[in-house]
């Protein structure tokens, strides 16, 4: 059945097929769950149902569904040119197509979509013959950034070459701006200028002024530089255009959140699931309310002389339900979620159940070699803390403490990891070392030890 002209013109291809997509960052379920939230709800701008087809399409062939995904690429063919009146569009999505008839059998039909690809470069010849089309690479870094985090440098390389062809595309415009945003730390304190995402975010709301997801980034953005009013003002223009957006209500509530206007938070985020219960990042988002929530009751009932210990406890307790229930939501919809499974890890901790919150971190911290720094310095954090506080394992505490330190580059982290470490050595040796001479002196030990 094998063609090695037919496969040699299909190699050339850009698609899906060709992009070199590793299986391990396809978490075919989490993709799918996600895509069909995006097409249910018609989320985002116009042509964003008719990608989130065929890249669902893609999804199926790799569950093993092609009729299923041919089907979809037919819906997908359909609404793009409902949107768009250019035949370069298509590129990518007849190179999927084609990759499809080839893997099905059907090389007569692989063949058709071929030719069609073909006509098409040669009616709209690229730049040069290295170059892609900016529609490709628009295309391509929109996939990218459905991705794990470690796809996000290739994406942002993708919408920028296509911003040199066409500067002033909205959906390009967009895609670079949320892929700055994601690659940035939003921790890293107010600055007098302002970093390329908040700039791109700018120019992207010029653009688009009534993009719900921009607005709502944006914010974030304006509020970590301490530009609070104008923030302020972003969120409930973000709320006005787009409130039944799940990705807004999520940025707005995080935004809501870090100002600790939290019963708003969670206001908007239970009406959300009213209209979708499978939104992972929704689930997330609750929690991390409720962690904040218990985290500032605690501090406040630990203030007062007269706090009733029942009373507390129980609130504590029903807080702590909250947390962990919503945060199982979130790895069960979102399975490769492994900052959610070291949060959920510190609850189990907390009830205290310390024999299933180990089983957790195991998970979180299995293969995170391959997770960006961000999270992996989050997940080293709440390692140590579990083994400080509930496991009292000082020095394994300590070495997670330090390894979170080593590659963070926020500032106020470092600070707060520094602290933590201070206390560890004060523990360890009555405060005879500063951490790092602790760290040097237990090295030693541990050396002599493996000799021994």
């Amino acid at each position: 059945m094998s063609d090695p002209h037919l496969l040699c013109g299909l190699q050339k291809l850009q698609s899906r097929f060709t992009w070199n997509l590793r299986a391990e960052d396809l978490q075919l379920e989490d993709l799918s769950v996600q895509l069909q939230h995006d097409i249910h709800l018609e989320l985002g701008q116009p042509g964003t149902v008719a990608y989130a087809y065929r890249f669902l399409a893609y999804v199926r062939y790799l569950q093993g569904q092609p009729e299923e995904a041919l089907e979809l690429f037919n819906q997908s063919e359909e609404r793009t040119r409902e949107v768009y009146d250019d035949e370069r569009r298509f590129i990518v999505m007849y190179g999927d197509m084609a990759w499809l008839k080839y893997h099905t059998g059907d090389l007569e039909g692989a063949q058709r979509l071929c030719q069609r690809v073909e006509d098409i470069l040669r009616r709209h010849p690229a730049a040069s013959d290295s170059a892609l089309h900016p529609e490709v690479y628009g295309e391509k870094g929109w996939t990218l950034l459905k991705l794990s985090k470690s796809y996000y440098q290739e994406a942002k390389e993708n919408f920028c070459r296509a911003l040199e062809v066409q500067p002033d595309d909205c959906e390009l415009n967009n895609g670079y701006a949320i892929v700055l945003y994601r690659m940035e730390e939003n921790d890293s304190g107010p600055s007098a200028e302002e970093s390329p995402a908040t700039r791109q975010l700018r120019r992207a709301v010029e653009i688009n002024p009534n993009d719900g997801v921009l607005l709502s980034m944006l914010a974030l953005k304006l509020m970590f530089n301490e530009n609070v009013k104008q923030a302020d003002e972003l969120v409930e223009r973000a709320l006005k255009v787009a409130r039944n957006d799940t990705q807004v209500i999520r940025y707005v509530a995080k935004y809501l959140r870090k100002r600790n206007r939290l019963d708003e938070a969670i206001k908007l985020l239970e009406d959300v699931l009213e209209m979708s219960t499978t939104s992972a990042f929704i689930h997330h988002q609750l929690a991390q309310c409720y962690v904040k929530k218990k985290n500032l009751f605690q501090g406040a009932q630990q203030q007062r002389r007269d706090a009733p210990r029942e009373e507390t406890a129980r609130e504590m307790k029903r807080l702590r339900s909250l947390c962990i229930h919503h945060l199982e939501k979130t790895v069960q919809l979102k399975s490769g979620f492994k900052h959610a499974k070291a949060e959920l890890a510190l609850q189990y901790a907390e009830k205290p159940d310390v024999t299933r919150a180990q089983q957790m971190f195991n998970e979180a911290l299995e293969g995170l070699e391959e997770e960006p720094v961000t999270i992996r310095s989050k997940i080293y954090r709440n390692y140590a803390i579990f083994c400080q506080y509930h496991t009292h394992k000082i020095y394994l505490a300590f070495t997670y403490y330090k390894q979170a330190y080593e590659i963070t580059s926020s500032a106020s982290e470092k600070k707060y990891l520094l602290k933590r470490m201070k206390k560890q050595a004060w523990t360890a040796t009555g405060g005879m070392l500063h951490p790092m001479a602790f760290w040097d002196s237990w090295q030693k030990k541990k050396v002599i030890v493996r000799r021994r």
